[in-house]
């Protein structure tokens, strides 16, 4: 999967699970960027991009995560 249909793709999941059809990620997003990105949204977005992606991240994966950027070069190579 190209990097530019991951994120069509992330920002869809991203839209639905903030409810903000305003948002677009880039690489250099972060919890911080969006307002409503708590720890239990987080959890939250993870199932959700699981899902979407058809993959299954491990918790070292999704720990580690320091921006979208980061969750994109995964997803890339596996989805």
């Amino acid at each position: 999967m190209t990097r530019t249909a991951v994120y069509e793709k992330l920002n869809k999941v991203f839209r639905d699970v903030f409810d903000d059809d305003s948002i677009t990620v880039n690489d250099a997003t972060t919890a911080n960027d969006i307002e409503d990105w708590d720890s239990l949204e987080h959890i939250n977005l993870m199932t959700s991009v699981q899902k979407a992606f058809k993959v299954k991240l491990t918790m070292g994966e999704i720990s580690g995560l320091k921006n979208v950027g980061e969750l994109v070069d995964i997803l890339e190579k596996r989805a």
